[in-house]
């Protein structure tokens, strides 16, 4: 959901996803001197709750000295930002945001402008379309302040509550479409990469003493991960009779569960999230249901192809056979899947990218490929945002690291581009911050792991492309993987910009604290009070750019 106001020069534009909503501001530029930031008051409608929205940062001849990791409300020391994130929304709850802008002095802000703007945050389950993304920041303030940065399970075991404060319904939502099949009336058709947590694994077997027809297709690689999820299949007491191995192929890739009732697909779950561990509550992922019967008759029809074994040349052939989507592709969702015999898959979704003409958003758990570095350097979009696990990925660093690494510092120095690379921050690093501990859930991938693009999101013709396929030439022409294309779907859309912008904003600040010099390092607890930190936001710098977009 989208709303804009205007009143007294300065306009505000909500951005409502699932547990996040977005705010971008904008007032005059001729206004902006003795500008001292902007303090939101926001009431909960559902809950009846109204209160000022908090920060971290302070004046620094107003500082009350407060200790590591507290908040101070905007009304008293305002944001200084023309963008804001309120990472607290609750699902389907209504709020009414009140932006001020405040000019004055440091130790007494005095309003001159403000604007009220009210929206319904989604709920995950809405539409044909679920969407349900993990925390992904076990890494964070707020799970030091909650949790102590104790690795989940070790207080209370399974009933823990930081395992459903990293879940935030990714888990749940599984359990729950295993749990649509309620009898023998009902299928279950699962392909997994990796397939051993413990709650899916239960909602599984249930499913099986329900009567509900199930099959298991997973990577039965004999190193990893296909020893680890024979056992937990077998200490689930899932029957050998239910489980087929995918051995074919370079890696089955896929996370996916299509749904069947009297034998007809009716639903599919699928995205990024491994059903393990890590890829439930330790690195960013999501899980997105589809209720199509189109779709879900795609996805059926490609687990049966995969669970016959075939030769991979005879794979790649008849997936191959099946066209791409056009560009643009048709409104409404499409399928893509893989193996094909080349990889036109990933110069389809690199086409698609380039066509951006207002503002691109991609996640790269593996690496950028070059496909996409030419599209970061030659696209038209004017703004070109990037989040990935690592800088560089596996194939870069087979080759001449010192060039890959020189060729990405001069991408992202672009004004188009902005990257954040994950990150935390640990020990003493900031004053007045808490240090931050990993999980310990994840080994290869400690923070981004989810595989999405978002192309002119905020536009009237949004392109969302999802699922399993990390944007790679494996992905396209040796994985089992699968995608979905969703055109004009504004909701859609919308949960996925909100989620992107949390997390970068929240590792492009981390990545910024473990590059910069200590006396930089010392700054971030403090506001401006010098009247220049509005200045970047004009001009066409790169927070000009976010500005304009994200307001416009």
């Amino acid at each position: 959901m989208r709303r804009k106001h205007t009143s007294q020069g300065l306009a505000v534009r909500a951005i409502a996803g699932t547990h996040a909503v977005l705010l971008a501001m904008d007032y005059p530029e001729a206004r902006c001197p003795g500008l001292l930031g902007f303090g939101i008051h926001r009431t909960d409608h559902t809950e009846e709750e109204a209160y000022w929205l908090s920060g971290t940062k302070v004046f620094p001849s107003a500082n009350p000295g407060l200790a590591p990791g507290s908040q101070v409300p905007t009304r008293d020391h305002p944001i200084q930002d023309f963008s804001w994130g309120d990472y607290s929304a609750k699902p389907g709850h209504t709020y009414t945001y009140r932006v001020v802008a405040f000019k004055g002095t440091p130790g007494a802000p005095v309003p001159v402008a403000q604007v009220k703007v009210k929206v319904t945050a989604e709920s995950p389950a809405g539409g044909d379309h679920d969407i349900y993304f993990n925390r992904g920041t076990g890494a964070s303030q707020a799970y030091a302040r909650r949790f102590g940065n104790r690795k989940p399970g070790a207080f209370g075991g399974a009933a823990d509550p930081a395992w459903t404060w990293l879940s935030r319904g990714c888990a749940e939502s599984i359990s729950d479409f295993v749990a649509r099949a309620a009898d023998s009336s009902w299928g279950l058709r699962v392909a997994a990469y990796e397939l051993h947590e413990e709650r899916v694994l239960a909602a599984l077997a249930a499913a099986v003493g329900r009567g509900v027809d199930v099959l298991i297709l997973h990577d039965a690689d004999k190193t990893s991960p296909g020893p680890q999820n024979r056992a937990a299949l077998a200490a689930a007491g899932i029957p050998d009779a239910r489980i087929l191995d995918r051995r074919t192929s370079a890696i089955s890739h896929n996370k996916a569960i299509v749904l069947l009732h009297e034998g007809e697909p009716c639903a599919v779950l699928t995205g990024s999230t491994n059903f393990s561990l890590s890829g439930i509550y330790g690195h960013a992922n999501a899980v997105h249901i589809v209720e199509d019967r189109a779709v879900a008759r795609a996805y059926l029809d490609y687990w049966t192809a995969l669970a016959a074994n075939p030769a991979p040349k005879d794979l790649k052939a008849a997936l191959s056979a099946t066209p791409l989507p056009p560009l643009p592709p048709n409104p409404g969702t499409v399928t893509v899947f893989s193996p094909r015999r080349q990889a036109d898959a990933l110069d389809y979704y690199a086409a698609l990218a380039g066509r951006a003409s207002g503002a691109l958003f991609m996640t790269f758990a593996f690496g950028m490929h070059d496909r996409f570095k030419a599209v970061y350097a030659t696209g038209k979009a004017p703004l070109r945002y990037a989040l990935f696990e690592k800088l560089l990925g596996p194939a870069d660093r087979q080759g001449d690291t010192d060039a890959a690494m020189s060729e990405m510092i001069r991408l992202r120095r672009m004004v188009e581009n902005r990257f954040a690379v994950g990150a935390r921050i640990p020990g003493d690093l900031l004053d007045g911050w808490l240090h931050e501990s990993l999980t310990g859930l994840s080994r290869n991938v400690q923070y981004i792991h989810t595989k999405y693009m978002l192309i002119d999101p905020l536009g009237d013709d949004p392109i969302v492309v999802v699922g399993s396929a990390n944007f790679s030439k494996a992905s396209s022409d040796a994985n089992d993987e699968n995608m979905l294309v969703i055109r004009d779907n504004g909701r859609v859309a919308d949960v996925y910009l909100t989620e992107f912008m949390r997390l970068w904003e929240h590792f492009a600040f981390r990545e910024w604290a473990g590059r910069a010099n200590a006396e930089d390092r010392a700054k971030p607890r403090f506001l401006d009070e010098t009247d220049r930190w509005w200045q970047r936001h004009f001009g066409g710098s790169a927070l000009s750019r976010h500005r304009e977009y994200f307001i416009s």
